[in-house]
């Protein structure tokens, strides 16, 4: 099982804060926006007299509202071509379990979302990786490169749109490639579409949903995780139109029994009567997105491409090894704008655990854009600081 590039430094993270160094978590995709108002007046006015186990399923009122959610994408489901999960995790990890015995394989573009790797540790099952590069804003690879790690054992292809960690959109010719091969080959699509909220080039947003002609390929996973920001309540959700696979995710579901009560009863209230709030969300992260891509690419020897979607990118850094970087500006560096001033570092996630081969991202970070701009800035100005240090 491999170690999380994303929370394995945070050790030594804690470590500076007890020595009184404030840092900037620019590692770990936490947003800093409020909760809406609905869902924690939701939470806080449970009148339940017992928390109950909930179907294994999700709570049908639930299901039933998050069709009418996915309606606005132009995405028609049923509720029962909805599962609820903990979070966008588990539905991760409970569809490579059924659709995917011990030695198949499964091909991933990278960089991508560390944690696919442990999943696939987890349910035996073999990665096989097509490479995007940042020269050209890791689009998705090219359909001979899909074609070459395609095998006998191939099963599924997965991907994250908008990409984590990466911030690319794959655009509908993309998909449409990806459609074909997945219909040659006769192959699963596991989509995770947890950052459709944050599209920002202005078009509208196509899910793997929409792609014709293979709707029994089709497996998406979503969370409210990022979109309301609740990442604490656990709740995603597995939905496709293959009742085989529902029907055996569902076996899954009730060995563990049920999803969070809690949790679904924080994201229902979420749904609906809300627009205001995710547009406000999105608005921010754009925001946030103009300006701290900019002042990256401001700082000498630094290069990001300017991300489509999500709130993270990858940057490549003036170092030859980027964890030993992250790790020195925890243990090492403390930036002081003033003798008299609160010492301040950075932390970020190393991109090497986001490769299957590490030393492709021996030179980059991810950094998640998900601080205010005043913070971004400060974070900014310590990196800048602390890599004139490193690379003197």
């Amino acid at each position: 099982m491999p170690a999380s590039p994303i929370r394995k430094l945070a050790p030594f993270a804690a470590a500076a804060k007890e020595r009184g160094v404030k840092v900037y978590h620019l590692n770990i995709g936490q947003p800093d926006l409020p909760t809406p108002r609905k869902a924690l007046d939701a939470l806080k006015n449970i009148d339940r007299r017992t928390l109950e186990y909930s179907p294994s399923q999700g709570y049908a009122s639930l299901r039933e509202k998050l069709c009418g959610y996915y309606r606005r994408f132009g995405v028609e489901v049923t509720p029962d071509e909805i599962t609820i999960t903990a979070g966008g995790s588990e539905a991760l990890l409970l569809t490579f379990l059924a659709c995917l015995n011990p030695g198949d394989e499964i091909i991933v573009p990278e960089p991508c979302y560390a944690n696919y790797l442990s999943f696939a540790v987890a349910a035996g099952v073999i990665v096989r990786t097509v490479t995007s590069t940042i020269e050209n804003g890791f689009a998705l690879p090219s359909v001979e490169e899909f074609e070459q790690a395609v095998t006998p054992r191939t099963r599924a292809i997965l991907i994250c749109n908008p990409n984590n960690p990466t911030g690319c959109l794959y655009s509908g010719e993309e998909l449409h490639r990806l459609r074909d091969i997945v219909r040659g080959h006769d192959l699963y699509l596991i989509a995770d579409e947890v950052y459709r909220e944050f599209v920002y080039n202005g078009k509208p947003y196509l899910s793997t949903m929409c792609l014709e002609g293979i709707d029994e390929n089709v497996i998406m996973v979503d969370s409210v995780s990022k979109r309301y920001s609740e990442c604490g309540v656990r709740i995603g959700m597995v939905v496709t139109r293959n009742a085989a696979v529902r029907e055996t995710i569902l076996k899954f579901c009730q060995a563990r029994l049920s999803p969070p009560l809690v949790g679904q009863i924080v994201a229902e209230a979420s749904i609906e009567g809300t627009e205001d709030y995710a547009r406000e969300c999105f608005e921010e992260y754009k925001a946030r997105r103009d300006f701290f891509i900019d002042g990256l690419n401001r700082i000498p020897g630094v290069y990001s491409p300017m991300p489509q979607g999500a709130f993270y990118t990858v940057a490549s850094l003036p170092v030859d090894d980027a964890e030993d970087f992250c790790r020195w500006l925890l243990t090492d560096f403390e930036y002081r704008e003033t003798p008299d001033s609160v010492p301040e570092t950075v932390m970020m996630a190393p991109c090497a655990g986001f490769y299957s081969n590490h030393e492709l991202g021996r030179r980059q970070v991810r950094v998640a854009y998900v601080l205010n701009i005043e913070d971004l800035r400060r974070a900014l100005k310590v990196l800048d600081a602390a890599l004139k240090v490193y690379c003197k």
